[in-house]
C-alpha cells in the first residue's frame, strides 16, 4: 500500500501481460494520399558475407587454384626443351672446340660457355613459367623472339634438323603464353595501398 500512497496508482503484485498503448490516430483508418508514390519493394537480402575484394567482371576459372593452366604448362615445357636443346648444342660446341675444329680456341670456349649460361637462363625462365611467376612472362616472350630469329638463320644455313624444332617450340611457347588462362595466371595482383 506504500506504492499507492506515493501516487503511482498501482498495487503491488504480479504483473499481467503488457498492453500496448494505442493512440486515437493509430485506431483511425488510413486515408490514401493522392500525391504519394507507390511503395518501392525492398531488394531481397542476401546471406553472403561481405568480401574484402571488389567484384570482378571476369568469369570464374574452371581450374582449381593449385593447378596451372594447360597453356602455361605448354609454354614452360617448350621453354625447358629449348634449354635442353641449347645445352646439347653447347656440348657439341665443346666437343668441336676440343677436337680443334673451332676457328680459335678462345672463341670456341667462349661460345660454349655462353651457350651453357643461356641454357641455364632458359631453364630458370621455364621454372618461373611452371610456377606462374609474373616476372617470367617478358623474358619468355623475348627468348621466343630470339628463337624465331635463330630458327630462320638455321633454316637459311641448311640446318633444318635444328631450325624446324626451334620454330615449332617458339610457336608453341608463344601460343601457350597468349591463352587467356595463362595471361590471368601471370598477371600481377594489384597492390593495395592504404
Amino acid at each position: 500500500m506504500a506504492a499507492q500512497a506515493k501516487g503511482t496508482g498501482r498495487a503491488k503484485g504480479p504483473r499481467g501481460p503488457a498492453r500496448p498503448k494505442t493512440s486515437a490516430a493509430a485506431n483511425a483508418p488510413a486515408k490514401p494520399r493522392a500525391s504519394a508514390p507507390p511503395p518501392i519493394p525492398a531488394a531481397p537480402a542476401t546471406a553472403e558475407p561481405p568480401t574484402a575484394e571488389p567484384p570482378t567482371a571476369e568469369p570464374p576459372t574452371a581450374e582449381p587454384a593449385d593447378r596451372r593452366p594447360a597453356g602455361l604448362r605448354l609454354a614452360a615445357a617448350a621453354q625447358l626443351i629449348e634449354a635442353l636443346g641449347l645445352g646439347v648444342a653447347a656440348v657439341f660446341g665443346a666437343i668441336s672446340t676440343a677436337e680443334g675444329k673451332s676457328h680459335q680456341l678462345a672463341a670456341g670456349v667462349a661460345l660454349t660457355l655462353l651457350a651453357l649460361g643461356t641454357a641455364a637462363g632458359l631453364a630458370a625462365i621455364a621454372v618461373g613459367l611452371a610456377r606462374a611467376r609474373p616476372w617470367s612472362r617478358i623474358p619468355a616472350v623475348m627468348t621466343q623472339a630470339l628463337a624465331v630469329i635463330v630458327g630462320i638463320t638455321l633454316l637459311d644455313g641448311n640446318r633444318p634438323e635444328w631450325g624446324v624444332p626451334a620454330l615449332v617450340l617458339a610457336g608453341a611457347c608463344v601460343a601457350g603464353l597468349l591463352t587467356p588462362a595463362s595471361l590471368r595466371a601471370l598477371n600481377r595482383s594489384p597492390v593495395n595501398r592504404p
